[in-house]
C-alpha cells in the first residue's frame, strides 16, 4: 500500500486511522480525490484543526518524503526554488588561485542549495510537499507558485530544466488571514475543516492518550467544546485538547479528582492571558459545580 496513490475511499480512511488521524466524510473524500486526479489540496480552517497534520500522515501512509516550506511576509522565489552557495564558491575561486589551479565550474551541482521545491521536483521517490500557511506569503509569491502548480519543473539556468520524475501530492493550509487568488483557488481542490464533532474528538483523544477512560474524554470534549463558544482570541485546537487530556491524565495519577486536574492543566490549553480571563469568568459553566 505504500506509495500508492490510488487507495479507495474506505481503505483511505483505514490507513489515515492507523495513524490516529480520523477524518470525516468531507475531509476524506478531498483527499481522496486529490490522490487520484493530481491536483494540490487546499485545505482552511482555523488554527488548529489539523490542516497541516494531514500532509504528515499523508506522508506516512503513501510512504513519500514530507517536504514543508513554511511560508512568511517577504517569502521570495530563491528562498522556495534554490540559490547558490556563494560562501564555498568564493572559498573554491581563493582556494585555486592560491595553489594556481584551475577554478572549475562554480555552477556546478554541489554548489546547488535546493530548497524546498527543487527538492520535491527532484525527489527520487516521490515526495508530499506542504505548502504551509500560504496566506502569510505575498500575493507576488502566490502567483509565481501557481506557475510551479502547473508543470512541477524548475529551470536553473546553469543547469537547465529540471522535471519532476514524480509529481509531488500538495498540500497547502491557508489560517485565511488574508484572501487567495481566485486563480490559485482554481487550481485547487479545496475544502474547509471545521473543528471535529464530540464523537470524531473523543476518538483522537482516545488514540493519542492511552489509558483515558471514556468517562473522562466525554467530560473533556464538552468542556473544550464550551470553552471554543466563548468570545477568545484564540480558541484551542485539537492539538490542544490532546495536550490538555495528557497534562490533566498526568495529575490525576499524583491523586487529584479529573475535574480538578482539567482546571489545573489550563496552561496546555488557553494560551493567552486575556482568553485566561474569559475562562475565569465562565468557569462555573464550563466544569461545573464540581
Amino acid at each position: 500500500m505504500p506509495g500508492a496513490l490510488d487507495l479507495g475511499e474506505q481503505a483511505l480512511a483505514a490507513a489515515l486511522a492507523r495513524e490516529g488521524y480520523f477524518a470525516d466524510e468531507g475531509l476524506l473524500t478531498a483527499v481522496h480525490l486529490a490522490l487520484r486526479l493530481g491536483r494540490p489540496l487546499l485545505l482552511e480552517g482555523e488554527p488548529g484543526v489539523g490542516k497541516t497534520e494531514v500532509a504528515a500522515v499523508l506522508s506516512r501512509v503513501l510512504g513519500r518524503e514530507l517536504i514543508r516550506l513554511q511560508c512568511f511576509e517577504g517569502l521570495d522565489s530563491g528562498q522556495a526554488l534554490y540559490e547558490w552557495d556563494h560562501p564555498r564558491q568564493l572559498l573554491r575561486v581563493r582556494t585555486a588561485e592560491s595553489r594556481g589551479q584551475e577554478i572549475g565550474d562554480l555552477y556546478a551541482e554541489e554548489f546547488l542549495l535546493q530548497r524546498p521545491l527543487l527538492r520535491a521536483v527532484r525527489s527520487a521517490r516521490g515526495a508530499v510537499l506542504l505548502i504551509d500557511e500560504i496566506d502569510r506569503a505575498d500575493s507576488e509569491f502566490e502567483a509565481f507558485l501557481l506557475e510551479f502548480l502547473s508543470d512541477f519543473q524548475i529551470t536553473v539556468p546553469e543547469l537547465g530544466t529540471l522535471r519532476a520524475a514524480h509529481v509531488p501530492v500538495v498540500v497547502l493550509t491557508s489560517n485565511r488571514t488574508r484572501e487567495l487568488h481566485g486563480a490559485l483557488r482554481r487550481r485547487c481542490l479545496y475544502h474547509w475543516i471545521a473543528f471535529p464533532d464530540a464523537e470524531r474528538e473523543r476518538a483522537i483523544l482516545h488514540a493519542h492518550v492511552p489509558g483515558l477512560t471514556g468517562e473522562a474524554a466525554t467530560e473533556l470534549v464538552r468542556a473544550v467544546r464550551r470553552i471554543r463558544e466563548l468570545p477568545l482570541l484564540k480558541p484551542p485546537g485539537v492539538a490542544e485538547s490532546v495536550d490538555w487530556a495528557r497534562g490533566a491524565a498526568a495529575l490525576v495519577d499524583g491523586g487529584n479528582g479529573w475535574p480538578h486536574a482539567l482546571r489545573r492543566a489550563l496552561g496546555l490549553l488557553i494560551k493567552d492571558e486575556e482568553d485566561t480571563r474569559v475562562l475565569e469568568r465562565h468557569a462555573q459553566e464550563v466544569f461545573g459545580h464540581r
